[in-house]
């Protein structure tokens, strides 16, 4: 035979091609699974673009179901307590990777007023708490408050005070945590932002006193845990995240209430000039990474 034919093999009368080397594809699905399964979540969804064999396995329940929080299911009930939109028919219905991104995206409840979602990184929980669901003192009295509409708040409003001698805002969550340690921040801006000529401009003209005496931050859980810090408000322009505490959730088969405030009731001065958006609940492990966010 020539060199032609030296990487043909010959089967009796037939003449076939040399057999090829295994490939990602020739794969079981099921092996596949078992180990992007320890992969974390963005990493399994760009697998699964490599070929058939890998999207396969990038949807098996079991690998989703390991990136859910361990208490999802009370989490979903807890969405859907006062909600007209069954979010529990996707427990059933749908695929474990289709529940993990539906909880991925912003989930409302309490009438709007709080929002949770699972940071699509690693599967943990995270939530914001509209102004408007916190108890503030004067609130309904407009010559000291009044609500601003904004792009620059997840719910489209702050509210906003203009100047007032006793400053207090209140606040509470009861939700079904998963196991872990959390961290709580309020959300505030010196001075009101607008936009001038598709520029970003700020107002500060009516902030003032926040630089006299510190404002207390502090907050409780239902379980006996209790954190206090105190901040100088000083940067304008700027949305800060300010730290009012941690907490531990030992127990996720049931429900956290966490209570918190922010007080400034030295009457000697009065106080204005602030924007308050929001309290985030994060990680703990996620603070760092949180103050990116200070813009």
């Amino acid at each position: 035979m020539g060199s032609s034919l030296s990487l043909l093999f010959w089967h009796g009368n037939t003449v076939t091609d040399p057999p090829s080397e295994p490939a990602l594809g020739d794969l079981p699905e099921n092996c596949v699974a078992s180990i992007i399964g320890y992969l974390d979540p963005p990493e399994i969804c760009r697998l699964a673009m490599l070929n058939r064999s890998f999207r396969g396995a990038s949807s098996a329940d079991f690998v989703w179901e390991s990136k859910l929080p361990l208490n999802y299911g009370s989490i979903v009930q807890r969405l859907i307590e006062n909600d007209d939109e069954k979010l529990d028919d996707y427990c059933t219905d749908m695929c474990k990777r289709d529940v993990y991104f539906r909880l991925c995206r912003s989930n409302s409840f309490d009438g709007g007023s709080k929002k949770v979602w699972l940071d699509r990184s690693n599967g943990k929980i995270c939530m914001s708490i509209s102004s408007n669901g916190f108890a503030i003192t004067g609130i309904d009295d407009r010559r000291y408050w009044s609500r601003i509409p904004t792009e620059e708040s997840r719910f489209h409003s702050v509210a906003y005070v203009q100047q007032i001698w006793w400053f207090e805002v209140n606040g509470e969550v009861e939700f079904p945590f998963p196991a872990g340690s959390y961290s709580l921040f309020f959300r505030l801006q010196l001075g009101q932002a607008y936009k001038r000529f598709g520029r970003r401009v700020c107002n500060s003209e009516k902030v003032h006193g926040w630089d006299i005496k510190p404002v207390r931050f502090q907050l409780s859980t239902s379980d006996g845990q209790q954190a206090t810090t105190q901040y100088y408000l000083k940067k304008v322009g700027k949305w800060i995240h300010y730290h009012a505490g941690d907490f531990v959730v030992s127990d996720s088969g049931k429900s956290t209430l966490v209570k918190f405030s922010m007080t400034q009731i030295d009457c000697t001065h009065t106080k204005g000039g602030l924007c308050v958006d929001s309290v985030v609940i994060y990680p703990s492990e996620s603070r760092e990474r949180l103050q990116c966010f200070n813009v």
